[in-house]
């Protein structure tokens, strides 16, 4: 039998590894989600992050802070409805502005950091009204300061919460327990639109790949 190059079984045995301990090591990431509002009181995961959308008047989103072990597809919504007429009903327009209906969500106590706690039990509402051309951000900033991004735009925290950390990863089982090294990773490379930043693992795949080829390419200059 053919015997497998030394750099070739050591990429795939990385790469199984890493295949094999994912599932454990990031069952899921603590952020704020971002949503949009629809008809009949539904919401669906926002597209954009909030510093890019641009609401127009009589729109909704919400955000939800959560333990999600991915973005769209799993993510916690607000638990309150997406209704304009309940938040903004008593505002009315003026020329040059337009009212944005903001449901704020900050989650349950087993998703919080083990260092902080939901400054409400309940989603709280409220009618930002900012000029026409503001960004769900801006809209945001006027109604629930103070709030806190990391480096690649993403939302972080919401009237001070959390205190501390941003995107973090946490393993299965192990909500309210925060990670710093995988916080401190996320700050730097977590994804504006706010969704669960999976990429890490990917990227690590990747590179596995890359080596794997890259043994592969040296294994058959030596044979030659």
């Amino acid at each position: 039998m053919r015997r497998r190059p030394p750099a070739v079984a050591l990429a795939l045995g990385i790469a199984l590894a890493l295949l094999a301990a994912s599932p454990a090591l990031a069952a899921g990431y603590r952020y704020w989600s971002f949503w949009d509002g629809s008809a009949g009181g539904r919401w669906s995961y926002a597209t954009q992050g909030p510093s890019m959308a641009r609401p127009a008047d009589g729109a909704v989103q919400g955000f939800r802070f959560s333990v999600s072990k991915d973005a769209a597809a799993q993510a916690a919504q607000p638990r309150a409805a997406a209704d304009f007429e309940t938040v903004c009903g008593a505002t009315a327009p003026t020329e040059g502005t337009k009212r944005v209906a903001l449901v704020i969500d900050f989650g349950v106590p087993e998703d919080a950091p083990a260092v902080d706690a939901p400054p409400a039990a309940a989603p709280r509402t409220a009618c930002a009204q900012v000029a026409s051309e503001a960004t769900t951000a801006e809209a945001l900033a006027s109604v629930a300061k103070p709030l806190r991004y990391n480096s690649a735009a993403l939302l972080c925290a919401i009237s001070g919460y959390p205190k501390q950390g941003c995107g973090d990863q946490v393993a299965d089982g192990a909500a309210g327990t925060p990670d710093p090294a995988r916080s401190a990773a996320a700050e730097s490379a977590a994804p504006e639109s706010g969704g669960g930043p999976s990429a890490g693992l990917l990227a690590g795949i990747a590179a596995v790949a890359a080596l794997a080829a890259a043994g592969v390419w040296q294994s058959r200059r030596r044979t030659r």
